[in-house]
């Protein structure tokens, strides 16, 4: 079948913007609207409420919006496909069937399975393998209006309307490459759309208040268009897609169930206003193993943050921790793990006391909830009127809450069974992919002639650079792209992985690993570790790396003037 697929996109995570599903259906054509649900907290949260509730498990703003919208997307032929699934998706199929008699509307709902494997690991609060999107292209074919899954792969959402629009086989890995690429461009909502995006400034607050949320025009060739809805807030340029690309990467290659996408054939240009080609992507065979994600409770963990105010930062902070080590010695049960942070946001001569005041932060963690529980809570307020002059905390810690951790294990593709069930209730097996290509490292690639030598200004990398960083369980991504050439071939030459850890210093004990993109301009940096046991574990004061990358921005380097 020929012809252009527009996909929609109206949820990047459980909390996005509630009206996006009505602003996208209302806001333009489209032929399918997706919304993605899940991350590895997400998948966390469902476990706990699971844990309550044994039909519960999904993402339960989804029915909510729903409500509102079911019969406009039936009026308007939209299909939609999301994730909100979660760990239960045959209990959301049911309740959206349920719902949709409730207001009458005649729509076919279907759903993908066979991605739980929590059985099959003990101890894990919910552990589910990243399906495909053929799965999603059965129920599609079958006639289904609406597609619900668990655990898939973010890209799944786009690739699989694409193969039942397109015909597309599972082999056929250039196309299937191409709707990743738009999958991960779209997967992350307004993040496409000049949301989080570095040089948000030069674009105007007015004009990014409100991002709209992005859509791609896909072509049968695998090609697209990026762009958004006539009207809507936000801008799509180079830029911005840019940074999405890099988004949560790693090397050039970017493996999933269906293909693995070659990031570094890549090529962008601009279409128009708010429109950016995405050409060029060639794919691989997928890796023989499915990634499946482990979530598990590590135990429990408490905090408190101490305001020190004014003069002798120092001596206060080392006063109060040792007080609380005092207190610790003198437990029954001292919390297993205790760490301490000294924020230091004072000024001296300050106008304002919020100026003057740098926080001391104290997380402890332990498997007994009575470590971190009330002995702790009541050991920190009881210096209120014997510790540090001007004493007192953000907030009074509480019980103690329990933490997870994320783990990632790999399994044959083959040992997994991928199910579509269909309107009509048939179970159809998705076989596995045709082949598989272990993952290894591409060459490095050609880096561009450095700059002539010339004057040069200390001065923020920001300033010719942008950034954008994530987590994907212990590690950070952080991404680093150059907007001129001339840039580019100062950045390829400078911003080196040893150059990163002098920049990152908490790195500077940690592998980094650098990826060069030539084709975007761009690096991506791995950095191993830095993130503990994953965001659920709350490790660093920025537990999803989310604003690594503005901090990398803000640090000096010796940039060439030709570039300022």
């Amino acid at each position: 079948m020929t012809g252009v697929l527009r996909i929609g996109n109206a949820s990047g995570f459980y909390g996005d913007r509630f009206d996006a599903l009505r602003e996208m259906l209302t806001g333009g054509e489209l032929d399918v609207l997706t919304g993605d649900y899940l991350a590895e907290l997400t998948m966390l949260i469902l476990g706990r409420d699971r844990l309550k509730d044994p039909a519960a498990g999904y993402a339960r703003t989804f029915l909510r919006q729903l409500e509102e919208c079911l019969g406009l997307a039936h009026e308007r032929g939209v299909r939609i496909v999301a994730n909100a699934g979660g760990l239960n998706p045959a209990g959301l199929a049911e309740r959206v069937r349920e719902l949709a008699g409730r207001l009458g509307v005649p729509v076919r709902v279907a759903h993908v399975e066979g991605d739980d494997r929590t059985a099959l690991h003990p101890g894990a609060l919910a552990a589910h393998a990243y399906l495909g999107g053929f799965g999603i292209a059965e129920c599609l074919r079958a006639g289904a209006d609406i597609v619900v899954t668990g655990r898939v792969s973010d890209a799944a959402l786009v690739t699989g309307p694409a193969a039942a629009r397109f015909g597309w086989r599972p082999d056929d890995y250039d196309r299937l490459a191409g709707a990743v690429v738009a999958g991960h461009v779209l997967e992350c909502g307004a993040q496409a759309t000049g949301g989080n995006y570095a040089f948000f400034a030069e674009h105007g607050l007015d004009r990014l208040r409100r991002p709209g949320f992005p859509l791609a025009e896909i072509h049968e060739d695998g090609g697209c268009v990026v762009t958004k809805h006539p009207g809507t807030g936000g801008v799509v340029d180079v830029g911005t897609v840019t940074a999405q690309l890099l988004y949560e990467t790693g090397g050039a290659r970017y493996a999933g169930p269906d293909v693995t996408a070659r990031l570094d054939t890549v090529r962008l240009g601009q279409d128009g206003p708010d429109r950016v080609r995405i050409e060029g992507v060639r794919g691989e065979a997928p890796p023989p193993t499915l990634k499946v994600g482990l979530n598990r409770l590590g135990g429990f963990r408490n905090e408190v943050t101490f305001v020190l105010t004014g003069l002798d930062i120092e001596d206060k902070a080392a006063l109060v921790r040792q007080q609380m080590r005092d207190a610790f010695d003198a437990a029954k049960k001292p919390p297993a793990e205790v760490r301490w942070d000294l924020v230091r946001t004072d000024r001296p001569d300050a106008d304002t006391e919020e100026c003057a005041s740098a926080l001391l932060r104290l997380v402890v963690r332990d498997q007994d909830p009575e470590a971190v529980g009330r002995a702790f809570s009541g050991a920190a307020i009881e210096l209120a009127l014997a510790g540090y002059p001007g004493f007192h905390v953000l907030a009074p810690p509480g019980k103690g809450a329990p933490y997870g951790v994320f783990e990632a294990a790999h399994v044959p593709q083959d040992s997994v069974e991928h199910i579509a069930v269909l309107p009509d209730g048939r179970r159809i097996s998705v076989p596995p992919a045709p082949e598989g290509r272990v993952l290894a490292d591409v060459a490095e690639p050609a880096l561009p002639e450095p700059l002539p030598a010339g004057p040069v200004r200390r001065a923020p990398l920001g300033l010719v650079a942008g950034a954008r960083s994530g987590d994907k369980g212990g590690d950070a991504n952080v991404g680093v792209w150059a907007r001129s050439e001339d840039a580019w071939r100062w950045l390829a030459h400078e911003l080196t992985a040893d150059r990163f850890r002098q920049l990152v210093p908490e790195s500077r004990t940690l592998t980094v690993i650098r990826h060069a993109l030539p084709n975007l301009r761009a690096l991506n940096f791995v950095v191993e570790g830095i993130l503990g046991e994953g965001v659920a574990a709350q490790h660093r004061f920025d537990p999803q790396a989310k604003a690594l990358g503005e901090w990398l921005r803000s640090r000096h380097l010796d940039i060439p003037e030709v570039l300022l």
